[in-house]
C-alpha cells in the first residue's frame, strides 16, 4: 500500500493573549515559523507544505522568506478551522491528507511528520496523532494532555487527568501523553469543522474530543518524540 498525496499546512495567527506576534519572533535571524516551514519540508510524505494566517504582517514576512502562504478569515476560533479554510483555498483533493502543524515548534523533527502520516497507507485511516510514554510526574501533571487507546491504538479518550486511574496502588499501566500534531483525511477535516464543540470537547477544553465523540475514529502512532512548543517568551531556549 502507498500514501495518498499529503499537504503540510501551518496555521499562524499574530494575536496571541500570551504570546503576541509568536510567528514573527527571530531564531537565528529568521522567524520562528520560517524554521517550522523548513523542518516541515525535511518530511519527504509531504508534497507541498504552505502557511496559513489572517495577518498582512505574516504575509509580508512570509513572501520575503519565500516561504508559501495564504490569506485566511480572522475570525476561526481554532487553528484547526483555518486549515481547513487553507486547504479549501489550494484546491487540495477529498481523498488527501492534510496534517495541522504547530507553528510553534521550531526543532520539529521531520521524521515524526513521517510516522504521523504512515497510519494512511491503510484506507480506512480518518485520522491520526502521535503520544508518547510519560515518566510519573508529567502524568500527574494536569498541563500534559493524557490519552489511552485499544489495542489497535485506537485513541479511547483524551484528558487532562491522570488516566487510566489506578484503583490499585501496585498498577503499573504506563501513561501516555497525547502531542497535539494530526493528520486528516479532507472529508474528516471538513466534518470535524462542521460538527462544532461536543459537551466533552467543552468540558475537558479538548478539542480531540470532538472525533471521538462524534464516532470519527483516531488512529495513535507511539514516538519518543518530545513536543516542545513555545508558548510563552520564556518557552523559546527550550523550543530552540
Amino acid at each position: 500500500m502507498t500514501l495518498p498525496t499529503c499537504f503540510g499546512i501551518i496555521p499562524a495567527r499574530y494575536a496571541s493573549s500570551r504570546f503576541p506576534g509568536k510567528p514573527l519572533v527571530p531564531i537565528l535571524g529568521k522567524p520562528m515559523f520560517w524554521h517550522v516551514y523548513q523542518r516541515a519540508r525535511g518530511c519527504p510524505a509531504l508534497s507541498r507544505v504552505v502557511l496559513a494566517t489572517d495577518d498582512p504582517r505574516i504575509t509580508a514576512a512570509a513572501r520575503q522568506w519565500q516561504v508559501p502562504v495564504v490569506m485566511t478569515r480572522s475570525d476561526h476560533p481554532s487553528g484547526t478551522d483555518r486549515v481547513l479554510e487553507a486547504a479549501e483555498q489550494l484546491g487540495i483533493p477529498e481523498d488527501a491528507v492534510v496534517v495541522n502543524i504547530q507553528g510553534d515548534e521550531p526543532a520539529l523533527e521531520p521524521s515524526v511528520l513521517t510516522a504521523l502520516l504512515a497510519p494512511f497507507e491503510a484506507p480506512g485511516t480518518r485520522v491520526s496523532t502521535l503520544a508518547r510514554k510519560l515518566d510519573p510526574e508529567e502524568a500527574a501533571n494536569p498541563d500534559r494532555v493524557k490519552v489511552v487507546f485499544g489495542v489497535q491504538h485506537q485513541a479511547l479518550y483524551f484528558s487532562r487527568a491522570s488516566i487510566p486511574f489506578a484503583r490499585d496502588s501496585q498498577a503499573r499501566q504506563p501513561r501516555y501523553g497525547h502531542i497535539g500534531l494530526y493528520a486528516f483525511r479532507l472529508e474528516a477535516l471538513r466534518q470535524f469543522v462542521a460538527l462544532g464543540p461536543s459537551p466533552l470537547e467543552t468540558t475537558e477544553k479538548l478539542e480531540q474530543l470532538r472525533p471521538l465523540a462524534n464516532g470519527i475514529p483516531i488512529q495513535v502512532v507511539l514516538t519518543r518524540h518530545r513536543s516542545i512548543g513555545a508558548d510563552r517568551p520564556a518557552d523559546l531556549a527550550a523550543a530552540t
